[in-house]
């Protein structure tokens, strides 16, 4: 999913820049408000297992391989606004001394991981969640539906980058269908790595999953009100 230097031609390198600094400076703001003594150490945590991931990459077929993009993951474990934070970081580092992605692409990479890899990602996870029974197992299923969805979506929006100003000469169809092919393989790679970590350290420490933080606390209003916890709520339908 790293877009390289020179893939798309500067006005739309430059205008995926202007969005990525836009995003991120909201998400400076909106990471204060999830950031506290739970989630701050975790988000370090993070963006070194998504660094470590990035490095390792599976084989999708046909000579292609991918790596965990960590989206989703990100958002799931500190929260939305800080996930952009350390998936923009993540980047930073790899373009400025790996040459993973190029300087010039620093925007379009930011853009299509940090930014529409997290919101896709959240917000198919608040959908799943919502969704399926409200205690913690499932938590983890709903972080791998939101893993499986974002992939293929940035892979969606580079495509459409791609038909403004690509600068090679490939007809859209094309292209869209190359990246969703891949992509959707490697979203379902995507989906197992996201469900077994969230998973793991909802299983030992749920408190430091934020996207558990509603389910943990309608287990605690749940006690207060004299029920045990596991038991049906007849309001709630269970």
């Amino acid at each position: 999913m790293h877009v390289p230097d020179g893939f798309l031609d500067a006005p739309t390198s430059l205008g995926t820049g202007v969005v990525a600094a836009v995003g991120v400076a909201v998400a400076l703001r909106g990471a204060r408000k999830e950031l506290d003594d739970r989630t701050a150490p975790m988000a370090g945590l993070v963006a070194t297992f998504v660094f470590a991931g990035q490095m390792m990459n599976f084989p999708v077929g046909a000579g292609t391989s991918g790596h965990l993009l960590g989206g989703a993951l990100a958002a799931v474990l500190v929260g939305p606004w800080t996930a952009v934070l350390c998936i923009s970081v993540v980047l930073l580092v790899q373009a400025l001394f790996m040459a993973d992605g190029g300087i010039t692409a620093l925007g379009t990479n930011v853009t299509l991981m940090a930014l529409v890899g997290v919101a896709v990602g959240w917000l198919v996870f608040v959908g799943a969640r919502a969704v399926l029974p409200k205690r913690l197992s499932s938590i983890a299923p709903a972080a791998a539906i939101g893993a499986l969805v974002s992939v293929p979506a940035a892979a969606v929006v580079f495509t459409l980058l791609f038909a403004v100003g690509g600068t090679a000469p490939i007809a859209f169809g094309t292209v869209l269908a190359a990246m969703l092919t891949w992509h959707l393989a490697i979203g379902v790679g995507e989906a197992v790595i996201t469900g077994l970590v969230v998973a793991s350290v909802t299983a030992v420490r749920p408190d430091l999953v934020y996207g558990a933080r509603p389910v943990l606390e309608r287990r605690e209003l749940e006690i207060r009100a004299g029920r045990p916890v596991g038991t049906p709520n007849p309001e709630a339908g269970a």
